[in-house]
């Protein structure tokens, strides 16, 4: 009866995940919930995923990429793979392939999908395209080029290791590289091939956050008098490093300058009239090339101050404000409260400088003002408080040290000097630590949806296990393939344990399937080496869901997909590896 019941929930649970009739993560909690109710799992054994390393090594990934993402750290990796494409979707797609596969050989393949989540998406904001035609893809080509090699995938190395304590001689660096380097480019060829056709255009709320001129500000920057840029052409100095701000004006006393028309030279003391992002703004502060104008005692703003928030305040119909200057409300230039920039639409602002704005429904207003201020500024109601406005601030100040960490967690977990587990939390805790993110961004970079799906997966595994139900389906589907012989035999494991590796872990699968791959090979009487080999390539061949490996719940929220996208895209490639597998592995590790 109990492996009757858990069959049922597999089939539901596969219902649900496919369909998302009720969200994943509720499928996932649900899952914890029907095997406590039913008692197939006791408490201890249903919340064991909370104590997994998986879901752990997840979130702190999530926390070290929200830290690469503040502090600007890929930035240049962005303009390399940006320059060489122009943004081109086709080139775009054909070198991610390429870089992603290229170090996901040689390093384990989930820090490899973290690096480059946020490049794809900053490059796909950037020139309008979808995120999800290439994250996905990514995804699959790291799993691909993974069993390349022995340390490219966690699986390999739990493998050879199980083979190795029972007695045989383990899997060599480079053993994989024969069979898993062809079907790699073939998988990499079916990626190319098919991704634009099949994956649709997911618009995701991180590429909805973007810069675009809906989250640009007109600011008024001074130029102090030691500021790099006297004496240069505005467009020129500021575009050289920051394209997307437009100078509209500069002012020089009572001369109003236009740069779109007039040959216009930067002096000290001069005023910028600019339209920027949020990010651009606190950069060029930053940088000191340009200052806010000041306070009465000659205070200026610092946009990365940590006891201070960037916020957004919209200006209501009922606000004292309508009407009045900007420097004659609360709002001006003062000592606490710093103005950055201003929104409004259909406005020309041309011999106007910002300071002398006539506040107007719906403008809107980037300030930096004290945290203990917020609560002041939210009650009043002569403002509306928006407080997600730096989600997308960027601090290029602390991108060296953040590199520095994210390289450290690299190295550390390619030569083995801990696990992946460790590797992350440390290297989560370092990013905490010296500000790259702050504690309350680094909640806010988790994804829980994620976690909890992994979470309830693990549960259900257990209970596969616990019942017997997952010995009892490998048997069953064994003895469909008497007769065969080990040809026969061998390709009927590979897709056995592909086929597990959907709703178990990969390396769950890997765990369950060796001890059956050794004894198929002693009662046919042949070498156990090739089917070990082959429980490799099936184990990480779970390309049609994204349950059974990290990579492909990585990019699962920020692709914005469904389960139905891996099954599109994955089905192929579980057929390639599935069969060059099959016809591959007797050729090169004879029985």
């Amino acid at each position: 009866m109990e492996i009757l019941l858990v069959s049922v929930m597999l089939a539901a649970a596969i219902y649900l995940f496919a369909s998302e009739k009720l969200p994943v993560d509720l499928t996932a909690l649900g899952i914890m919930v029907v095997l406590l109710v039913t008692g197939i799992l006791t408490p201890r054994e249903a919340l064991a995923g909370f104590a997994n390393p998986a879901p752990a090594t997840v979130g702190a990934l999530f926390i070290v990429s929200g830290a690469l993402i503040r502090t600007g750290s890929l930035d240049f990796l962005s303009r390399f793979i940006e320059g060489t494409t122009s943004g081109r979707p086709k080139p775009l797609l054909l070198l991610l392939l390429l870089l992603v596969g290229a170090v996901s050989s040689l390093i384990n393949n989930t820090p490899v999908v973290i690096l480059f989540i946020p490049i794809i998406i900053a490059i796909c904001a950037r020139h309008d395209l979808a995120p999800s035609k290439f994250l996905l893809p990514i995804s699959f080509i790291s799993i691909l080029t993974g069993t390349t090699t022995l340390i490219g995938t966690s699986t390999n190395i739990i493998v050879s290791d199980l083979y190795a304590s029972l007695g045989n001689r383990p899997l060599s660096m480079f053993e994989l590289f024969p069979l898993g380097f062809p079907l790699a480019v073939l998988g990499a060829l079916l990626l190319f091939a098919l991704s634009f056709r099949l994956l649709p255009e997911h618009r995701t709320p991180t590429l909805e956050q973007a810069d675009s001129d809906q989250h640009k500000y007109l600011s008024e920057l001074l130029i102090p008098v030691d500021s790099p840029l006297v004496d240069q052409d505005p467009v020129a100095a500021l575009q050289a490093d920051y394209p997307d701000i437009e100078v509209f004006e500069v002012i020089s006393g009572e001369q109003v300058c236009d740069p779109s028309t007039d040959i216009c030279i930067i002096g000290s003391r001069d005023l910028l009239l600019v339209k920027a992002s949020a990010s651009d703004l606190a950069h060029v502060l930053q940088e000191k090339l340009v200052a806010l104008p000041v306070g009465e005692d000659g205070i200026t703003a610092n946009p990365y101050d940590r006891n201070s928030l960037i916020v957004e305040l919209i200006v209501p119909p009922n606000s004292s404000l309508l009407g009045r200057h900007l420097t004659d409300t609360h709002l001006g230039f003062g000592h606490d409260i710093h103005v950055i920039g201003v929104q409004r639409r259909q406005v020309h602002y041309s011999a106007q400088k910002m300071s002398n704005l006539y506040l107007s429904v719906g403008d809107i207003l980037l300030v930096q003002c004290p945290l203990a201020d917020i609560a002041v500024l939210r009650g009043d109601g002569d403002v509306i408080v928006v407080e997600d406005v730096d989600q997308t601030m960027v601090n290029h100040r602390l991108a060296p040290v953040a590199l520095t960490i994210f390289a450290g967690m690299i190295v550390a977990a390619t030569f083995g000097l801990a696990s992946i587990l460790v590797c992350a939390l440390t290297a989560a805790f370092l990013m905490i630590l010296t500000h790259c993110i702050s504690l309350r961004r680094a909640y806010g970079a988790i994804d829980v949806r994620v976690l909890l799906l992994i979470i309830g997966t693990i549960a259900l595994g257990s209970a596969l296990h616990k019942t017997g139900a997952a010995d009892l389906y490998a048997s069953h589907f064994l003895a469909l393939l008497d007769g065969l012989g080990p040809r026969g035999v061998l390709s009927g494991i590979i897709l056995l344990t592909s086929l597990l590796s959907h709703f178990l872990s990969n390396n769950s699968t890997a765990v369950l399937m060796v001890p059956i791959g050794l004894s198929t090979a002693a009662a046919l009487g042949v070498d156990p080496r090739p089917f070990v080999i082959g429980i490799c390539f099936g184990a990480s061949a779970c390309f049609g869901s994204p349950i059974g490996y990290q990579t492909n719940l990585l990019v699962y929220g920020p692709g914005g997909y469904r389960f139905s996208d891996y099954l599109k895209l994955g089905m192929p490639l579980n057929l390639l590896i599935w069969g060059g597998a099959s016809l591959g592995i007797p050729l090169l590790w004879p029985f």
